[in-house]
């Protein structure tokens, strides 16, 4: 898995309603739980977060903050070591 912020119109998902609350704690402490994504040959799919991303695309509005968010990429095992794939020294 990779974490990085990535802009939100580089991510394909669902819009929703979301409550009050939920954009009154992003706007005061920011996006605190990484969305899960699937990295896709033209961006990215939400996995989960949906919620979170539709509060930040009604934030980004007036806040370029939320113009991106931090996600975790679960389908990119680019920096996985060679231990991931079995083929480490040890055998015990």
């Amino acid at each position: 898995m990779i974490n990085k912020k990535v802009a939100l119109d580089e991510i394909r998902w669902e819009d929703c309603s979301v409550s009050e609350d939920l954009v009154s704690s992003i706007r005061q402490r920011g996006v605190a739980i990484a969305v899960k994504v699937n990295e896709t040959e033209d961006g990215y799919e939400c996995v989960d977060g949906r919620k979170r991303l539709s509060a930040c695309r009604s934030l980004a509005q007036e806040d370029q903050r939320f113009q991106a968010v931090p996600v975790m990429i679960l389908n990119n095992f680019t920096k996985a070591g060679s231990a991931y794939w079995g083929n480490t020294q040890n055998r015990h």
